[in-house]
């Protein structure tokens, strides 16, 4: 998945808990978000308007929940796992592992493989 097809689906699914999200759709739309927030960053300090990081903060912030717990729903975790997040520092560690952990083979109970495979080689 490239960037672009990436972006567009998680903007497009940003209100979509169901199913199952390729690690290079998570971790694109996460480049994507850090590259927004320094571009917003960057206008807030040469124009004083502070409003404007408050409104794209509020507009990634669907998007980059559903994009999570699809992620999770990819390794065979439920959406509660998200509150890992909660934690302080241990908590966005797991979190972090568990982003970077491949798809379960196969479908799972949150749908079928994103990847297409089914999980046996041939």
């Amino acid at each position: 998945m490239s960037f672009q097809e990436a972006v567009k689906t998680v903007l497009t699914k940003y209100v979509d808990f169901n199913g199952r999200a390729r690690r290079s759709e998570y971790w694109y739309f996460v480049l994507f978000n850090i590259l927004v927030n320094f571009v917003v960053g960057i206008v807030v300090n040469l124009t004083g308007l502070t409003f404007l990081s408050y409104i794209v903060s509020l507009a990634l912030l669907l998007p980059g929940l559903g994009v999570c717990v699809r992620r999770l729903h990819d390794i065979g975790k439920g959406w509660a796992w998200i509150l890992l997040a909660l934690i302080p520092l241990v908590g966005a560690i797991i979190l972090i592992v568990f982003y970077c952990q491949d798809s379960q083979p196969g479908d799972n109970q949150y749908g079928p493989n994103p990847k297409g495979n089914t999980g046996f080689n041939m």
